[in-house]
């Protein structure tokens, strides 16, 4: 098969997992901003953040590690997954032990001391889901996307559903017959802690669906395999956790650095968390792509043409990404209808992040060279430069801007690594980017965009009728430029 349309065919079959199934969680948001306050959905987006730094900690950097050594040890593929999977299991099993006993002290440091019991479910959360992530990596990795999207999806629609019966029947039936037996089931004093609680509940069917990775391991723990795993894996740990800080630092620092009082500052937390996930549709095609791609770019990394192939790869992908920021922000007053009145006053975030993102996904791409060179210690400097630019921003902008800050923040992290990445690439791992389409494509739709609003302005015209317009005109100049000519070619292969 043709390496861009395994590709193609390989992204698609996880998006039905990541897009299309995070798109299902991604009504949830509807729910939350509908059912409770700012200040509310603020705790949720604070704990959250919190767990996307614990994640990569977690994971050691085992899924990169294993697609590296898989192949390439000298070891049986069984052995290499089996090394990382007792690893896993250990480690997480020490840190849910330890956190269930300190719930009280951690719960106090921040700030949410009345629930202590949020941070025992978050940890019970990232166990089940750090110990479950090396099992979908051997699922990528003998290219089962089917069972993992398929698993996937069943853990989203429980944790929906499980969301929709605690948040809206129980708790209408509470407000309705307080004496009924399901409306027992609600307690206001857990309040956003139900949020937890489904997903805890789904996390944990997630890992019965996975038993059979989990339990048909026959190969023993190998040391000097795990210390060869460990030391390529560490670094990208590193370069995990400065991407999470470009990604999430914005929400766990916000309620510390806006200038208002406590509750003021969470429900403008709430608030920039709500519009974030507006934005959601470009980050989740990256994370489709990326789960993806990673073992696509080592597959083909010893093939003749191999880099002329990572070429295209970006072209195309900046083409859809532009497609997909165009989509949402002419559509902007569509999309606003996902969160609640009260979440609204924050929508001017929304095209910053959409940019951002597609940055970010341009990095994705980008970060090939230290990946297949195995300089992923000059990578974690990439990310952690990026970390540093977040941090600074974060510091500069947040007090004297609010959440404006932070989305500007964001993107001003994404692209110094984008073009960082792209440099070094240069020198590393040199590769024919065609960055006349790339940066041509991205201008092209800032313009449009920008015309949009412009045209509003001058002429009046319905934001709908505009919107339609401009995103046809970039459909039929990408159709002209690179879509029929990729399709002619796929036709013919």
């Amino acid at each position: 098969m043709n390496p861009l349309r395994r590709l193609a065919s390989q992204t698609a079959i996880y998006g039905i997992s990541s897009i299309v199934g995070r798109f299902i969680n991604y009504l949830l948001v509807p729910l939350f901003t509908y059912y409770f306050t700012p200040q509310e959905y603020g705790v949720v987006s604070e704990f959250y953040a919190y767990a996307g730094f614990l994640s990569v900690l977690l994971t050691f950097g085992f899924e990169t590690g294993y697609f590296r050594f898989r192949d390439r040890s000298g070891r049986e593929p069984d052995q290499v997954y089996a090394t990382a999977l007792r690893f896993l299991l250990a480690a997480n099993l020490l840190f849910l032990a330890g956190l269930l006993l300190a719930d009280g002290s951690v719960a106090q440091l921040l700030r949410h001391g009345d629930h202590p019991e949020y941070v025992a479910w978050m940890a019970a959360i990232l166990a089940a889901d750090a110990i479950g992530s090396i099992a979908f990596a051997r699922l990528r990795a003998q290219e089962r996307a089917w069972r993992f999207a398929g698993i996937k999806l069943v853990e989203i629609l429980i944790n929906v559903a499980l969301c929709l019966f605690l948040i809206v029947y129980c708790r209408g039936v509470a407000e309705r017959q307080p004496d009924a037996a399901l409306g027992a089931l609600w307690n206001p004093a857990v309040g956003v802690g139900y949020i937890f609680i489904a997903n805890l509940i789904a996390s944990g069917v997630k890992l019965l669906l996975l038993s059979p990775q989990l339990r048909g391991v026959t190969s023993g723990f190998d040391a000097a395999l795990f210390r060869r795993m460990l030391r390529y894996s560490l670094p990208m740990v590193v370069i995990g956790l400065a991407g999470v800080t470009n990604e999430m630092l914005d929400r766990a620092m916000m309620k510390y650095l806006l200038p208002y009082d406590a509750q003021t500052n969470l429900a403008q937390l709430g608030i920039y968390s709500a519009c974030y996930k507006l934005s959601i549709l470009m980050s989740l095609f990256i994370q489709a792509f990326r789960y993806a791609s990673e073992p696509f770019f080592f597959a083909h990394a010893d093939e003749r043409g191999a880099r002329g192939i990572y070429a295209e790869v970006l072209t195309y992908f900046v083409i859809f990404c532009v497609f997909v920021f165009l989509l949402v922000s002419l559509y902007l007053d569509i999309f606003q209808y996902f969160i609640g009145p009260a979440f609204r006053e924050g929508l001017a975030v929304v095209p910053i992040l959409l940019l951002a993102n597609l940055l970010l996904g341009v990095y994705v791409n980008l970060s090939i060279w230290y990946k297949l060179t195995d300089r992923t210690l000059l990578g974690a400097g990439v990310s952690i430069a990026g970390g540093g630019v977040t941090v600074v921003c974060l510091l500069w902008w947040v007090p004297r801007f609010g959440y404006m800050g932070a989305a500007w923040a964001t993107l001003a992290c994404y692209a110094s690594m984008a073009l960082a990445s792209y440099l070094l690439g240069r020198r590393y791992y040199p590769v024919p980017y065609d960055l006349p389409r790339v940066l041509g494509y991205s201008a092209f739709g800032v313009l449009l965009f920008l015309a949009n609003g412009a045209i509003i302005a001058a002429t009046g015209a319905p934001p709908l009728a505009s919107g339609t317009l401009l995103l046809a005109l970039y459909l039929a100049v990408a159709w002209a430029l690179d879509g029929r000519p990729l399709w002619r070619r796929l036709r013919h292969r």
